[in-house]
């Protein structure tokens, strides 16, 4: 059985009380508390007339849905890129033909899913669906240097669907690291993935290198490209660049940090400049 405290305990513990009420009186005097007439009111079933005009403050606003045209005012220009890359007016029509191949299913002794995985890469590549079907609206351009090509693409997708693909990409340095595809014709390509960086922007990233040992123009060639994709909230920009020159790391590195820069721009309701604001 406890005791009961004494009575100087008590007396201490109702003057510990009532300082503690004073204290909450006097705090709720201070900006955006209640004060006596707000309690009375909320009490009487009266709103205060300002209620519903009250809006945190200091929290920034969602960006906005990406539109058809915001898409394509989010797409690189020649002003955005160092080296002379020219833009074309066809690089939907590109397609690299070293990239179709069936993956050697055999060779995947560990785990056969990763064959799925590896096939699903050059399917995408060639297709330019790296990042899946887009949900929203799509954009897509393309720059010329010599025999290199540097194609970009904006685009609005789901944020599952997004950060999931996002996810499979940094899988695949693992996952496929070095396999064989199979031309139609019977040729053998030694396809190798490798994990490539990507400048510090946007909310997620993930990038690639990816080369394809085969035939070309009837003599042996290497198709190097590099990869990379970043999500600015639901949007994405996707930049692939290189060619049987060898990659473009650093061009595709400038390119996504600028298209990063406009589609943020867009996103927050800007336009973007003519000229780029981050060149190195």
């Amino acid at each position: 059985m406890s005791r009961r405290p004494s009575h100087p305990v008590r007396l201490l513990a109702s003057a510990l009380a009532a300082g503690a009420l004073l204290t909450t009186a006097a705090c709720s005097d201070g900006d955006g508390s209640k004060n006596a007439s707000d309690t009375a009111a909320e009490q009487a079933g009266v709103a205060r007339p300002d209620a519903a005009k009250q809006t945190p403050t200091g929290s920034p606003s969602a960006p906005a849905a990406l539109t058809e045209a915001g898409a394509k005012a989010a797409l690189l220009t020649e002003a955005d890129l160092e080296g002379g890359w020219n833009q074309v007016q066809d690089a939907d029509k590109w397609r690299d033909r070293l990239l179709v191949g069936k993956v050697d299913v055999a060779a995947f002794l560990t785990a056969k899913s990763n064959a799925t995985d590896c096939q699903a890469l050059l399917d995408a590549l060639y297709d330019d669906g790296l990042l899946g079907d887009p949900s929203g609206p799509s954009a897509l351009t393309g720059f010329e240097q010599g025999d290199s090509r540097l194609l970009e693409q904006v685009a609005g997708y789901d944020r599952a669907g997004l950060d999931a693909r996002l996810k499979w990409l940094r899988t695949l340095p693992d996952t496929c690291d070095e396999f064989t595809a199979t031309a139609s014709g019977g040729a053998k390509r030694t396809v190798q993935v490798t994990e490539a960086s990507v400048p510090d922007v946007g909310d997620a990233r993930a990038g690639l290198r990816v080369s394809v040992q085969g035939d070309a123009d009837g003599g042996p060639a290497t198709l190097t490209l590099d990869i990379a994709a970043v999500r600015v909230d639901t949007s994405a920009v996707t930049v692939m660049g290189g060619g049987l020159d060898g990659g473009q790391s650093d061009s595709v590195a400038q390119a996504v940090r600028q298209g990063t820069e406009r589609l943020k721009t867009v996103l927050d309701g800007g336009t973007p400049s003519p000229q780029p604001t981050t060149m190195d």
